[in-house]
């Protein structure tokens, strides 16, 4: 082990500060931390090895966001020409997926002043809003989309809604979009809002056993599914940190 150490010499400082920065933005195990730190660059490399490599999986995203802006210039572009509905859906889409949540909005408002517009157009507009923190008009653009399909997106709509209701003072509604939802979905997401919801009417126990849920997903996920996951956990865990015990 120490001649490995010895090989790994200067680029140990060089592996450790990496698995470091790397360990802060992912929040993984943390017990990771310690092999970091205690057992100094070998340690890091193993991390690097288990942890990092496989996270570049996740790094798509980031990669894809090049020739998405790429094609987002191209499509504001093309609607000066041909202001069709579906070059303002397609544009919205993308400007979603790059996090631009106003301009997506103005977009599917573009799409949906129109004829001829999708449930889509009313389904990602509702997730802009409710990005965006206007929940008050997600309301109806997701009551649209789910009154067509209660399952429109794996039942995702009918929890969005929810979380809508639950932040628009409607708790009944609420409680009963979350009851359907979390019957058919296994969606983090879904259970995380549910259990802030419950926590919001001091239903401490239930929420607690909701966030617990989530965490109790983490065991038996490939490995690829709990780094997606990671969000959710570290929100589950917190969430459990402010609920009396």
């Amino acid at each position: 082990m120490g001649s490995l150490v010895y090989l790994l010499y200067p680029w140990g400082f060089i592996l450790q500060g990496l698995a470091l920065v790397h360990f802060i933005r992912r929040r993984p195990d943390t017990y990771w931390l310690w092999i970091i730190l205690f057992f100094g660059p070998l340690g890091a490399l193993v991390y690097i090895v288990i942890e990092v490599i496989p996270d570049f999986t996740l790094l798509r995203g980031s990669f894809e966001a090049f020739p998405r802006r790429k094609r987002i210039r191209q499509l504001e572009a093309i609607v000066l020409d041909n202001p069709s509905v579906g070059n303002y859906e397609d544009l919205g889409d993308l400007y979603l997926d790059d996090g631009q949540f106003a301009r997506a909005r103005a977009c599917y408002d573009r799409a949906i002043s129109s004829r001829g517009h999708s449930p889509d157009a009313f389904y990602r507009r509702g997730i802009a809003e409710i990005q965006l923190g206007d929940f008050a008009a997600a309301v109806p653009d997701l009551e649209h989309v789910v009154s067509g399909d209660a399952k429109y997106d794996f039942h995702r709509a009918a929890g969005l809604l929810a979380h809508a209701y639950a932040n628009t003072g409607e708790a009944e509604k609420a409680e009963a979009f979350f009851q359907q939802a979390t019957q058919k979905s296994t969606l983090s997401e879904t259970y995380y809002n549910y259990a802030d919801f419950l926590a919001a009417q001091k239903r401490n126990a239930e929420a607690r056993d909701w966030a617990e849920r989530i965490l109790a997903k983490k065991p038996t996920m490939p490995g690829y599914l709990r780094r997606r996951e990671r969000p959710w956990f570290r929100r589950a865990n917190a969430l459990l940190k402010r609920l009396p015990a």
